[in-house]
């Protein structure tokens, strides 16, 4: 596929925890037919440096999902349309265009740090800044924010585990 780079555990040192693979996610489905852990290559070396700080400072990355196939989109968009999934129609689907990246802090152990709502929570308390969490999961998810974006990517405000790449609209959809 166009520019993508398949994301190892082994060559990246992150955990991969890839949601739509299982019926571990928010729609209890089995989304993806297969493993999709890739992303364009200018996500991956933003991945390798946030992989670096995040080690530099005693953690590791988990990700739940990075590339999405367009079919795989509308599916999540039908079942929840509005201001957490893209509308492939007209949004920016960075997913779609290997340029997205959602993920978790762990530790040395592997445990998850505490984010005060679980992966693709759409609720207010999913969204960056909210107060009525949990002072720890704040401050996790203000270490994860200080990783991301000192490693060039940019945030979803409505999702603590969603990053982007910046102009994400440049990139052709895969």
């Amino acid at each position: 596929m166009n520019n993508l780079v398949k994301i190892t555990e082994k060559e990246f040192g992150v955990i991969l925890d890839l949601k739509y693979f299982t019926k571990d996610n928010i729609t209890n489905d089995i989304i993806y037919d297969k493993n999709y852990n890739f992303l364009h290559k200018k996500a991956a070396d933003k991945l390798y440096e946030s992989v670096k700080l995040a080690k530099e400072k005693g953690y590791k990355l988990k990700i739940f999902d990075a590339y999405r196939p367009l079919q795989c989109q509308k599916f999540l968009y039908d079942k929840f349309p509005g201001e957490y999934v893209s509308n492939p129609e007209t949004g920016s689907i960075p997913h779609c265009r290997g340029v997205a990246v959602d993920l978790t802090l762990i530790d040395q152990n592997g445990d998850e740090l505490e984010m005060g709502t679980d992966f693709d929570d759409f609720s207010s308390k999913a969204h960056h800044g909210v107060k009525d969490i949990s002072i720890e999961a704040q401050k996790n998810r203000l270490i994860l924010l200080s990783i991301m974006i000192s490693s060039g990517w940019d945030f979803y405000r409505n999702e603590w585990w969603h990053y982007q790449l910046f102009d994400a609209r440049k990139y052709d959809v895969i």
